[in-house]
């Protein structure tokens, strides 16, 4: 049981059937019996039963650390309960956190516990879960207001207002939606306002889904003149100096699925009329395969060629994110292969060199997908 001391400055954990106090929290002077032996420590219940209670206490400077124990307990889901005590519902995996979070804060140079128990003699079970319904509903305020935002949108649209920004759209709603579950992780109890943003969530998924199927039958629609492999083989390509994201991921699809013995070279934008119609142009202002209305270049070479591999739909997703800045696929390998490009881009010798590493890099991920 959980009851505060006489001078109602602390709390302390009691065994229920000898009355024997396991544990000791003082608001003035910290933790106080906290260092509970494993032998003498609750053992984990079953997952879904009973309580949580987490205790800490760490230095005052540097101020981050005090933040940063916080904000990893408003992650998990935990609510304050009084004082500094945190409450959550037990399950293993929470179990485990809170022992990595208590030898996190040993790290600091602070003191943390924490201990099972069944339930307060003091607050009844229905007092803590409407505490942690009016937490997430807090929570899911945000939420709420960028689906209204959306909402409005594609009323907009619906009376007739002319659809500017699809992709935005789609990119507005993935983005809801992967914060809305990051909720739902730790939504323990189903807050109400939950479900019924889930059914206004559902409600725009159908209709930016609508709305998406039309834009991308348009898109289909990009003309890409089908080619022949057989017509560029041993050919010069020629594309932008300083190569990248683009340029890079173009080169290796080149070399790798459409000609082996591919040569290239790079030029400046402006200099491309006097390249003649000997080299084959890519990623350059009226190149022979470049953007093509929503596709970048690796995606217009990948249709022009019609290559069917399922591995260049994964990669040319990611491809797409990082050149397009659209975030259309939401692909999360992203942006750490963009930081490792950008390395790559930094340390080069040269814009071969540069090529060269940036085409091994889309190598390996090619692999990782097949």
């Amino acid at each position: 049981m959980i009851k505060s001391d006489t001078k109602g400055c602390g709390h302390e954990i009691t065994d229920s059937k000898n009355g024997k106090t396991v544990y000791r929290y003082d608001l003035k002077g910290g933790i106080r019996k906290m260092r509970i032996s494993r032998k003498d420590s609750p053992a984990p219940r079953q997952a879904g039963r009973g309580w949580l209670l987490f205790f800490y206490s760490v230095p005052s400077k540097p101020a981050g650390n005090r933040m940063k124990v916080w904000r990893r307990l408003l992650k998990a889901g935990a609510v304050p309960l009084k004082g500094s005590v945190y409450i959550l519902p037990f399950s293993e995996e929470r179990y485990e956190f809170l022992q990595w979070l208590v030898a996190e804060i040993a790290g600091m140079k602070g003191e943390g516990a924490f201990v099972t128990i069944e339930r307060l003699d003091t607050i009844k079970d229905e007092e803590i879960i409407d505490q942690f319904r009016q937490q997430r509903a807090n929570d899911y305020q945000e939420i709420e207001r960028a689906a209204e935002d959306l909402e409005r949108r594609l009323s907009s649209i619906r009376k007739g207002t002319k659809a500017r920004n699809i992709r935005g759209l789609s990119v507005q709603f993935g983005r809801l939606l992967r914060e809305f579950d990051e909720i739902g992780k730790i939504d323990f109890f189903g807050s109400p306002v939950g479900s019924a943003l889930r059914e206004r969530i559902k409600n725009l998924r159908d209709g930016v889904s609508s709305l998406s199927e039309t834009a991308s039958k348009k898109e289909a629609s990009v003309s890409t003149t089908r080619k022949a492999i057989a017509d560029y083989q041993g050919k010069a390509w020629l594309t932008r100096k300083k190569p990248f994201i683009d340029r890079m991921a173009s080169a290796w699809l080149i070399r790798k699925f459409i000609d082996e013995k591919a040569t290239f070279d790079f030029i400046d934008e402006k200099d491309v009329g006097s390249a003649g119609k000997g080299p084959v142009t890519f990623d350059i202002r009226n190149g022979d395969f470049t953007h093509a209305g929503d596709l970048c270049t690796f995606e217009v070479l990948v249709k022009s060629f019609g290559l069917r591999d399922k591995p260049l739909r994964k990669m040319a997703e990611i491809i797409h994110d990082l050149d397009m800045k659209d975030d259309k696929f939401g692909a999360a390998e992203a942006k750490g292969l963009e930081e490792i490009l950008t390395g790559i881009r930094k340390t080069a010798m040269d814009d071969h060199d540069c090529l060269k590493r940036g085409m091994a890099v889309f190598e390996m991920l090619y692999e990782s997908k097949r």
